[in-house]
């Protein structure tokens, strides 16, 4: 029996113009970029994402600014973490000195009193006038004191004790205000600068940090955007995971490996061998007192069709003479992960000393 489901007829879609439908999502990972393989739990790819974004730009701003803790050459930290706090004044203190100044003013008021004494029995009247007089005006005295304002006691003790008092800080809207002031008396609304910052953090092309859809479970890459002044992704992964392995603080819960990369291009001996010049040029120079002990990282994923010893002897070819390789101790590692048919180039220092790069693995407590 036919019903009412069976005869709609489904809705034919076709491609605009003969082009291909846009894939929605994150943009694919291609060859020519730069940034960060990271290696995470199968299924979790969209938090681990997120949260590399975060870890990545924390580990930026340390580094550009110095807000971090500062590591020596040796991994130790240069300031103790736990700081012993003294203060200048202590509940002892303030109680002997409430003491002192109790003592005081009652040896003042005995004393006081002892002259009033003498001096009654020595003049008349006049001097008793005058003192009654005296005692009135100092009772006027103190009521006009009484009136002062907390505010005017703070001030006093600040001008005392030589203490400025810091400016006002300005309000929100003061700021604003004052920032949106154009040419004369014109001025753009909050609401204004409120769309055309929002319109600056979706525009994909002024962001620094980007993911990219490497095409394969349990992998990450963030893809960095190098500005002028900027620091590596070497640069960047090493002072984070340095000062990460010291601290031991927990800062990820998706997040395994985090290599940096310098190159990609497409996994042949010819274009790797093309794409690796510009680092062994900065890492390996020919011309050197200190050659380097290195190795080579070999890793692939979901690719079956290049032979990993010629990839492997096409990078160490790329290395001049000075420099040996180490297998057991290497200064420097090369790192070469192959994701489909993208291969991802990377130097990393101190690879087995800092748990292989795994985040996870270094702020662990066991």
């Amino acid at each position: 029996m036919a019903t009412g489901d069976q005869s709609k007829k489904r809705k034919q879609r076709y491609l605009p113009q003969n082009r291909p439908a846009k894939k929605k999502g994150a943009y694919p990972l291609k060859p020519g970029v730069q940034g960060f393989f990271i290696s995470c739990d199968g299924g979790r790819e969209h938090q681990a994402s997120q949260e590399a974004i975060n870890v990545i730009d924390s580990f930026f701003e340390e580094l550009m600014h110095g807000t971090g803790l500062k590591v020596n050459s040796s991994g130790l930290l240069e300031n103790p973490v736990n700081k012993k706090v003294t203060f200048h004044y202590s509940e002892d203190e303030d109680e002997e000195d409430v003491e002192d100044d109790e003592g005081n003013n009652g040896e003042e008021e005995g004393n006081k009193g002892a002259g009033d004494e003498l001096e009654v029995s020595e003049g008349g009247d006049n001097q008793v006038k005058e003192r009654e007089v005296a005692r009135e005006g100092s009772c006027e005295v103190k009521r006009v004191e009484e009136t002062k304002t907390e505010k005017d006691e703070e001030d006093e003790v600040k001008e005392k004790n030589g203490v400025e008092e810091p400016p006002r800080k300005k309000t929100c809207t003061e700021e604003a205000s004052e920032s949106t002031k154009v040419d004369g008396n014109t001025e753009k609304s909050i609401d204004k600068l409120i769309d055309a910052e929002l319109k600056e953090l979706g525009d994909k092309s002024k962001r620094r940090f980007m993911k990219l859809d490497p095409g394969c479970n349990g992998i990450v890459f963030i893809q960095m955007k190098r500005r002028d002044g900027d620091p590596s992704p070497k640069d960047i992964v090493q002072h984070g995971l340095t000062s990460a392995a010291a601290t031991k603080k927990h800062m990820s819960r998706f997040i395994l490996r985090l290599v940096p990369v310098e190159v990609s291009c497409y996994p042949s001996e010819e274009e790797i061998s093309r794409a690796i010049k510009p680092l062994v040029e900065q890492y390996f120079p020919v011309e050197t007192d200190k050659p380097r002990k290195f190795a080579v990282l070999y890793g692939s994923r979901a690719n079956t069709g290049v032979d990993r010893m010629k990839v492997i002897n096409a990078v160490a070819k790329s290395i001049p003479a000075p420099h040996k390789v180490d297998l057991s101790n290497p200064e420097m590692s090369i790192v070469v992960e192959i994701v489909k048919t993208v291969c991802l180039i990377g130097v990393v220092e101190k690879y087995k000393e800092l748990a292989k790069y795994n985040l996870r693995q270094l702020t662990s407590t066991k």
